[in-house]
């Protein structure tokens, strides 16, 4: 042991610290797409586009059909099905980017308090700043 060493000074570690770089996801990556991470703006976003889409289409095909009513149904049901995947990907994002696993997305399934949980999870509550097991964050 030398003189200049003090034996009681505390050990010196280099943790490697999370990166806050962030990555860009294109419109399709984020709307069909069940990897990567989403802020609440896009969610909140993505989700107002649903539904000002799911408006548009219902009054176009009713238009069009005259407003018979098995048509409506038949086209509705067609139009629901990627309606459905485009909402659970970006639901799925937004659970990764709470550094939660996309499965979580089952808590909706709970009457009443999962739908209240998952909106105050994904809607309110910010997402992780640094990169976490699901990547980096995503910029607007």
């Amino acid at each position: 042991m030398t003189v200049s060493e003090n034996v009681y000074q505390a050990p010196e570690a280099n943790l490697a610290t999370a990166s806050t770089e962030t990555t860009t996801l294109s419109m399709k990556e984020i709307l069909f797409s069940f990897k990567g991470r989403i802020p609440r703006k896009t969610y909140w976003y993505s989700f107002l586009g649903i539904i000002v889409a799911s408006f548009v289409f219902m009054f176009v095909v009713a238009l069009l059909t005259g407003g018979n009513e098995t048509a409506i149904s038949v086209i509705t049901l067609i139009f629901y099905i990627p309606l459905m995947w485009v909402s659970l990907a970006v639901q799925v994002k937004r659970w990764h980017d709470r550094n939660k696993s996309g499965w979580w997305v089952l808590i909706g399934l709970v009457p009443l308090i999962g739908g209240i949980w998952a909106l105050i999870e994904n809607g309110f509550l910010a997402g992780d700043e640094a990169e976490n097991r699901f990547g980096k964050p995503t910029s607007l």
